[in-house]
């Protein structure tokens, strides 16, 4: 498809969604799945949002620009974790997360990072090759090779890809909502910005189920 006809038809397919200011009644199986096995959720006060992804995947890293504007809006009884996937060879990218996440600095260069390795190639599974990059951007080399190598980091690899396992997953990046609900951009035909719009629908739904008001 020609970039003027994808960019038209991505339009009217946001468009679609949003038309008359809501949903047109997202439909189960063709927006989101309900998951077989729902599980729990840690506060039930709160709607739980969490983003599976992989640095290395270029659908996560094209998902960014729409989630990080959602993320601004996010209200006051939603909670959103990202979870790294690993399905058994993602490990790497992984324990990267977890290792930034342990010394405060994955918000801050979450952005960069996915850059570095979809734009400038860099081997973000290669320990040394990420430090050298880490610390151009003001990262302590010792402070992170320590996080890297840690047994705290480890047990949440170990949490990672069971979360995984028991979520399902078969690609990213994948959404899921209050334990229950899921949805990417594959049932959106590839395209992004419908995805966030069905997610607070999502969010709606687990509200209304789990008792609470907006």
């Amino acid at each position: 498809m020609r970039k003027s006809g994808y960019i038209f038809a991505i339009t009217a397919l946001v468009f679609a969604f949003i038309a008359n200011g809501a949903m047109a009644e997202i439909k189960e199986g063709k927006d989101y799945a309900v998951l077989t096995q729902p599980q729990p959720i840690d506060n039930k006060s709160k709607v739980e949002v969490l983003e599976f992804f992989w640095y290395g995947c270029p659908h996560c890293h094209d998902f960014e620009p729409a989630l990080s504007k959602w993320l601004k809006t996010l209200p006051k009884d939603v909670v959103f974790h990202r979870v790294p996937a690993d399905f058994g060879r993602w490990t790497p990218g992984v324990r990267l997360y977890y290792a930034l996440d342990a010394i405060g600095e994955e918000e801050r260069l979450h952005k960069d990072l996915f850059d570095a390795v979809h734009r400038d190639r860099m081997n973000f599974n290669l320990e040394s090759e990420v430090t050298d990059w880490l610390v151009k951007k003001g990262v302590d080399r010792k402070k992170f090779s320590d996080a890297y190598n840690s047994f705290a980091v480890q047990s949440k690899i170990s949490r990672a890809q069971q979360l995984t396992r028991t979520y399902g997953l078969n690609g990213v990046p994948t959404v899921i909502v209050g334990g229950k609900y899921m949805t990417s951009n594959t049932m959106t035909n590839g395209a992004f910005e419908p995805v966030v719009v069905i997610m607070d629908e999502l969010i709606a739904k687990a509200r209304a189920e789990q008792g609470g008001k907006k």
